[in-house]
């Protein structure tokens, strides 16, 4: 296996996700990310749903604060996510797979409805940027972790 330098790749393919068959390597989709901005050309994390149907991927540019909701069976983005006012840090979906959880540097962790697209609720977490979050696997609690070394649980209300 070889390792590909992000930076000597042109535009194009540094700004794409690649989407294959893992048992046979087959291509699927391109997605295509973001901005597309010399800025915003990488990914910073994605997260699929637990029941793999769609993919959320935020960017990890100067400027990251959009997460993006992809279907993953036509390769197409459904939804951009773009209430934090900083760089996203982590995203978590919840068991049942319609609510995902993001946390950024802005302190804040936002709740989505990804059905609609919509954020659900935001809520100060720490003191300093938020670094991750996780659902529990009853969707009952949710986790964060920040830079003040903190982490907090949270009662999820549905």
């Amino acid at each position: 296996m070889t390792l590909l330098n992000a930076s000597t790749l042109p535009p194009s393919i540094r700004s794409s996700y690649y989407n294959k068959r893992v048992d046979t390597g087959k291509h699927l989709h391109t997605l295509t990310t973001h901005e597309n901005s010399v800025y915003d050309m990488f990914v910073n994390n994605m997260v699929f749903s637990p029941d793999g149907q769609t993919l959320a991927s935020s960017n990890g540019g100067r400027d990251a604060r959009t997460i993006c909701l992809w279907d993953v069976a036509t390769g197409q983005q459904c939804y951009t996510l773009t209430k934090h006012t900083s760089k996203v840090n982590s995203m978590s979906f919840s068991p049942e797979g319609r609510t995902l959880a993001s946390s950024s540097w802005d302190q804040t962790i936002r709740l989505w409805n990804i059905d609609a697209g919509e954020q659900l609720r935001s809520f100060k977490a720490h003191e300093k940027g938020t670094h991750s979050v996780a659902f529990s696997p009853d969707g009952q609690t949710l986790a964060s972790g920040s830079e003040d070394g903190t982490m907090l649980l949270w009662k999820h209300v549905k």
